[in-house]
């Protein structure tokens, strides 16, 4: 009787609802404990005294813990069958714990009755294997899936990981893929089970061919080219795939509809697409469309309209009577949301104030081809700013970041001053740009206020730079140290230091650099907003560096003398100022500086003269305008320039010294060097060609006692998104080294050095080195022959110009670190002068690269480029084919 009724329940499992099956269910299973179910039939059930209650089947749970979640207690009145029967049971299967339960009745004594609760347990997940994926793949699979440790494995617990992994992949473009899970006993614990996960994604599927039914208007290539995510198969092509991926696909279909509204079909539709299974690895699609007719613009009437004029509101609508019927613009125009700053009308309203306000275009008529439109706005309430907060500045003091909002309390609300906001918030190097987050919070457009919250995540802003190796003879040894969110006022308040004290936005960098040569050393202090009230940076740096004479002594080892030798010391200071015209993007500004070349007897052919000393006191003026951003270290959009001119006094000017008899001599000194250059000298022209050389450096060093001259430097740079975080950059550099005094010549400082990485690290002079990718370090630097050494020299480049390209593409913009690959076109070229410049005589090369930035270290990369020309080195033929960059530092 009791496996009959077992059956019967069985059977009425697969026919009514769980509900009602729980009920049915204790029905049988009660009435078969008494022997007599055929002679009992269905009525009210009767009221009995619980007299006990037993759990069995149990393997991991407590039989307690069960029966307290019954919430049946021995004494209480029971009905059987009853409701009280039905909600336990219910209640048990709600927690997706046990593949079976059933109750029965043991025993009756009197009015009491004694029932036994049987359960069977689901299994537990114990170990996951995952086989045709990457290893390192398998943790996020499991994670995703929550296919944990302990997780009880249920029919929907396989089934919906099932259905997961097999869309995951399909819409990767394995349209084929399978997978499948099967659960197999452990032993190693009690109801445990072990899950095999085999996933065979198959090859993906590629589109073989893309066919276009109904199209009349539009050609087969144009809407091919609508689809920008679907592509076909075809020879060379690498920049798109043709797999197929069901998302980009619907995506494409909308594409597909604008590119026929864009051209004045407004009612265009897909009528139908359909793929068609080539074989396991193609198939082929079928789109048909509906073209409909062609449409144009009609009158176009703005209504509600108060704070700007019908002719104001047409200009920025931009679209005529008698256009063809753009959807796509029309839209654009209204309200462009892919751009924050676009030139739209509902920009024209947010940005002056009007948050509340909403525009609507509204067809009124269709007359054959002709559509007319009104333009409805409903203008608000101008909105003030009523709270500016911000948060997760956790290192930053809030005063920081309050000088840069351009939305303050009480101000008019305008979206683009927002905008404006995060890039310079971002522009900071302080927070993650990818993250700063405007919350619109406590609209009222009753009362026409609103607050503003931005939400901010901290990113590393000091670095570390600590380099070791062998170069020069010696071992070389560099520790760089540089904060930029520096605090001077805490610098004696010892709870502040974290490792330093920071929070008020100034930069503090310290540079060491020594080896058995050479000697760095040099300090930077910058604060952005002087006094704290404006935003003028202040700067401050000071400089040595120490050159040692080197030779080899008898044994063939490096000899370094440290009495001999050159040395510069500087200090330099200056002031920018943001101004507001031309617009508040431009910064003016201004340094003194002054530097001392002192020489101890060192002739190293790099200067011509190897004693005495030059003094050079400049003063550089720079007019700068900066809108990159929105982050400093991947800008993607907005341009940066910045014009230079460096001056010294004319010293000449005021001089009686007569410089144009000191030119003729040393001109003429020169000659007779080279003329006894190229003689086999006896003992009277060795001694004359020591004297000379002697007079010469004399003569040169009294030339360049106090250093006169004026160098004017250029250089731009513009981003433009292409598509996606695809960024076209483009540089234009210009520089010139002028001379105010032609008898005094062009100074030997100051120099343009082209060519190779373009790291400066190491620079005696004053040179600016100038990145051209493709070739050697400084190998396009013009030569010369020294007139005491006789051989050829770099002199530096009076005059240059260089322009290039680059494609970049972010792999990563955490905060972490910032990774984006390049390729790049370049081209330029360093000039002794200007009667030899031409500035279409360029040095041409191409590469790719990659750049990754961390904040504890800064900039690092790597370039492979490929120089299409011959360097300036003497005997230089050919191209100067692959070389390889490597980045550490440089500016971004």
């Amino acid at each position: 009787m009791e496996k009959l009724a077992n059956n019967l329940t069985k059977g009425i499992d697969n026919l009514i609802p769980v509900y009602l099956r729980i009920f049915l269910s204790a029905t049988f299973l009660l009435l078969s404990g008494t022997g007599f179910a055929q002679e009992t039939t269905f009525e009210d059930g009767k009221e009995y005294i619980l007299g006990g209650l037993t759990v069995t089947g149990l393997q991991s749970y407590n039989e307690q813990t069960v029966k307290a979640y019954t919430g049946l207690r021995v004494g209480q009145p029971i009905k059987v069958p009853g409701d009280e029967i039905s909600a336990v049971i219910k209640k048990l299967w709600g927690l997706e714990l046990f593949s079976n339960v059933e109750m029965y009745y043991t025993k009756i004594e009197g009015n009491q009755i004694y029932l036994e609760l049987h359960i069977l347990e689901r299994p537990t997940l114990n170990n996951v294997t995952v086989y045709g994926i990457k290893k390192r793949k398998v943790e996020d699979i499991i994670n995703d899936t929550d296919l944990k440790k302990g997780k009880k494995i249920t029919e929907s617990l396989i089934a919906n990981t099932k259905n997961y992994l097999q869309n995951k992949y399909k819409k990767q473009g394995y349209l084929n893929a399978k997978v499948n899970i099967a659960t197999t006993a452990d032993t190693s614990g009690t109801n445990v089970q072990n899950m095999v996960v085999n996933v065979n994604k198959g090859d993906k599927v590629k589109i073989r061919k893309i066919t276009f039914e109904g199209n009349e208007q539009l050609t087969n290539k144009r809407l091919r080219k609508a689809l920008k995510n679907t592509k076909k198969k075809k020879l060379f092509r690498f920049w798109k795939k043709s797999k197929f991926i069901a998302a980009d696909f619907d995506e494409d279909l909308s594409n597909l509809v604008d590119t026929y509204a864009e051209r004045g079909y407004r009612d265009a539709r897909v009528l139908s697409d359909t793929f068609v299974k080539v074989d396991e690895h193609n198939i082929d699609l079928i789109i048909k469309v509906e073209e409909g007719n062609k449409y144009y613009f009609g009158n176009i009437d703005f209504v509600g309209n108060s704070v700007y004029t019908d002719r104001q509101l047409s200009q920025i609508l931009g679209i005529k009577k008698g256009d063809t019927y753009n959807g796509v613009l029309l839209k654009e125009r209204v309200a462009d949301d892919s751009k924050p700053d676009a030139v739209d009308l509902t920009n024209l309203y947010q940005n002056n104030g009007y948050l509340f306000s909403t525009i609507n275009p509204v067809e009124v008529s269709a007359v054959n081809d002709t559509i007319d439109f009104e333009i409805r706005i409903i203008e608000g309430k101008e909105t003030y700013l009523d709270h500016v907060t911000v948060k997760g500045n956790d290192k930053t003091n809030d005063h920081v970041i309050f000088r840069e909002l351009r939305t303050r309390p009480g101000q008019k609300y305008s979206k683009e001053n927002i905008v404006r906001t995060i890039r310079e918030l971002g522009q900071l190097g302080f927070f993650d740009a990818e993250q700063i987050v405007p919350d619109i919070q406590n609209p009222n457009p009753n009362e026409g206020t609103v607050d503003i919250e931005y939400s901010l995540v901290e990113s590393g802003s000091s670095q570390i730079e600590l380099q070791g190796g062998f170069g020069g003879g010696g071992f070389i040894g560099t520790l760089g140290l540089s904060f930029s969110n520096f605090s001077l006022k805490n610098i004696f308040n010892g709870e502040a230091y974290k490792p330093v004290p920071m929070g008020d936005g100034q930069t503090f960098a310290l540079r060491l650099q020594a080896s058995r040569t050479f000697r760095v050393y040099s300090l930077n202090f910058s604060e952005p907003w002087l006094g704290g009230k404006k935003p003028v940076r202040f700067n401050l740096s000071l400089s040595r560096t120490q050159q040692f004479a080197t030779g080899y002594n008898s044994n063939g080892r490096l000899d370094v003398q440290k009495e001999r030798g050159f040395s510069i010391t500087g200090v330099s200071a200056g002031l920018a100022k943001r101004v507001q015209w031309p617009d508040d993007f431009f910064t003016i500004s201004h340094a003194a500086s002054y530097q001392l070349y002192d020489f101890n007897d060192y002739n190293s052919g790099l200067f011509n003269f190897g004693n005495g000393s030059s003094n050079s006191l400049s003063y550089t003026l720079g007019i700068s305008r900066s809108s990159q951003g929105p982050s400093r270290i991947f800008p993607m959009s907005g341009s940066n320039f910045e014009l230079t001119a460096k001056f010294t006094p004319p010293y000449s000017l005021f001089s009686s010294k007569d410089y144009k008899q000191l030119k003729e001599d040393i001109n003429s000194t020169t000659e007779r060097l080279y003329e006894l250059q190229d003689l086999d000298r006896n003992t009277e022209e060795e001694l004359e060609f020591q004297q000379l050389g002697n007079d010469l450096e004399s003569m040169e060093e009294e030339r360049f006692k106090l250093l006169e001259y004026y160098k004017i430097k250029f250089k731009g740079d513009w981003y433009t998104t292409l598509v996606d975080k695809l960024v076209l950059r483009t540089n234009a550099e210009f520089g010139f080294l002028g001379a105010y005094n032609h008898d005094i010549g062009d100074v030997p400082f100051e120099r343009f050095y082209v060519g190779g990485d373009g790291l400066g690290n190491f620079t005696l002079d004053g040179r600016d080195v100038i990145q051209l990718r493709g070739y050697q370090n400084q190998s396009l630097t013009p030569y010369i022959t020294n007139a005491i050494t006789g051989r050829l020299q770099q002199d530096g480049g009076t005059i240059y110009n260089k322009f290039s390209m680059e494609l970049r593409y972010p792999l990563t913009l955490k905060p972490s670190a910032s990774i984006y690959a390049l390729s790049f076109l370049e081209a330029g070229n360093a000039f002794n002068n200007f009667n030899e410049y031409n500035p279409f005589e360029l040095k041409r090369s191409a590469g790719v690269g990659l750049r990754i930035f961390m904040p504890a270290f800064g900039l690092l990369g790597i370039d492979f480029g490929y120089g299409f020309d011959s360097d300036a080195r003497p005997g230089s033929t050919g191209p100067s084919g692959w070389q390889t960059h490597f980045i550490i530092g440089q500016q971004f």
